[in-house]
C-alpha cells in the first residue's frame, strides 16, 4: 500500500566533473541518483553507436558508470538513466568531447530562471593571454579578459547555443544551455491591496499532502486488524469457559409420620400435603 500511494523521488543523472564539454582523453563518471532497490543503469545515444548500455562502453558499478578515456566523435551524445524495468529518468545530459584545444565549461543541467550563469573558456595548454570571446547563437556577446563571463539573473531568452574562442588556441564546440522556469511562491498580501483568490498553481503539491494520507491509512488499517483479533480472542475465551449442557432430575423421598416405609412422592397419585415432589432441570444458555 505504501508503494502504491506514496510518491518516489525522481531519478537524475549526475556528471563528475560537472560540465558538458571534455577534452579527448579525459575521464568522466556518470551516476544515477538511485534511492530505491529497483536498480538503475546509465544508457546513451550517440551518432556512432546508437543506443547502448554502460557495460558496452564503460565500467559499470551499481548505479554508476565510468568512462576512463573519452574519444572525440565516439563518446559525444545524450546520456540518461534507465531502470531494469525499462523506465527512463526524467533528466538527460549532453556530453561533448573535443579533439581540439579549447572547451567551454558550462552547467550540465538547466539553470533556474533568475539565477546567475557563469561560463569559462578553457584551453588544453595554459594560454599566454586568457582573454576569451563568448558567442550565443553565432553572435558575439562580449570579450572577457579573464576568460570567464557571468550572465546575471538569466531568463528564458538566454537559452541558446554558446561557444567561446581563445586567440591563437582555437574555438570550443557549441553547447546548448537551458533555463528552467522559476517555481512560483505564495507571497503575503499587501496591506494596501485586496488579496486575490489563490490560483490553481499555488495549491499544495502532491508530494506534500500524499505521504501523511498514506501514513493515516496504514495506521487505521493496523487499528482495525488489532480490533478484529481482540474480538476473536474474546469470543473464543467465552466458548471455552461455557459449561456443557446437562440435565439434573431430583426425586425427593419422604416418610409418612405414621409409617417407617419410604414412600416415593408422586404428584399425580397423592394428595397428602406432606408429600412433595420436585423436579429440577437446568437448561443451557442459548449460544451467543
Amino acid at each position: 500500500m505504501v508503494l502504491l500511494c506514496c510518491p518516489t523521488n525522481l531519478i537524475g543523472v549526475t556528471v563528475s566533473p560537472s560540465r558538458s564539454q571534455f577534452f579527448k582523453g579525459e575521464p568522466v563518471i556518470l551516476n544515477c541518483e538511485d534511492d530505491s532497490s529497483e536498480g538503475w543503469t546509465v544508457r546513451r545515444n550517440t551518432t556512432a553507436g546508437g543506443t547502448t548500455n554502460c557495460s558496452e562502453w564503460g565500467i559499470s558499478e551499481n548505479s554508476s558508470c565510468e568512462i576512463p578515456y573519452l574519444f572525440s566523435g565516439v563518446d559525444s551524445g545524450v546520456y540518461w538513466c534507465e531502470s531494469r524495468g525499462g523506465g527512463a529518468s526524467s533528466m538527460v545530459v549532453n556530453i561533448s568531447v573535443s579533439g581540439g584545444s579549447v572547451i567551454l565549461q558550462s552547467p550540465v543541467l538547466p539553470v533556474m530562471e533568475g539565477h546567475d550563469l557563469t561560463l569559462s573558456c578553457q584551453s588544453k595548454t595554459p594560454p599566454s593571454n586568457p582573454s576569451a570571446a563568448f558567442y550565443k547563437d553565432g553572435s558575439l556577446i562580449r570579450t572577457e579578459p579573464t576568460g570567464h563571463m557571468t550572465l546575471q539573473h538569466v531568463s528564458r531568452s538566454d537559452e541558446g547555443l554558446y561557444k567561446c574562442h581563445i586567440r591563437d588556441h582555437g574555438e570550443s564546440p557549441s553547447s546548448w544551455i537551458s533555463v528552467s522556469e522559476k517555481p512560483s511562491t505564495t507571497s503575503a498580501p499587501s496591506t494596501t491591496s485586496t488579496p486575490s483568490s489563490p490560483s490553481p498553481t499555488s495549491s499544495s503539491p502532491l508530494h506534500v499532502w500524499l505521504p501523511p494520507v498514506c501514513i493515516s491509512v496504514v495506521v487505521l488499517l493496523g487499528f482495525l486488524v488489532l480490533l478484529v483479533v481482540y474480538v476473536h480472542r474474546k469470543s473464543k475465551t467465552k466458548r471455552r469457559t461455557r459449561t456443557p449442557d446437562d440435565i439434573t432430575y431430583s426425586d425427593l423421598t419422604f416418610q409418612h409420620p405414621q409409617q417407617q416405609q419410604p414412600i416415593r412422592a408422586s404428584r399425580e397419585t397423592s394428595s397428602d400435603p406432606e408429600i412433595l415432589y420436585s423436579s429440577l432441570r437446568k437448561a443451557s444458555a442459548p449460544p451467543l
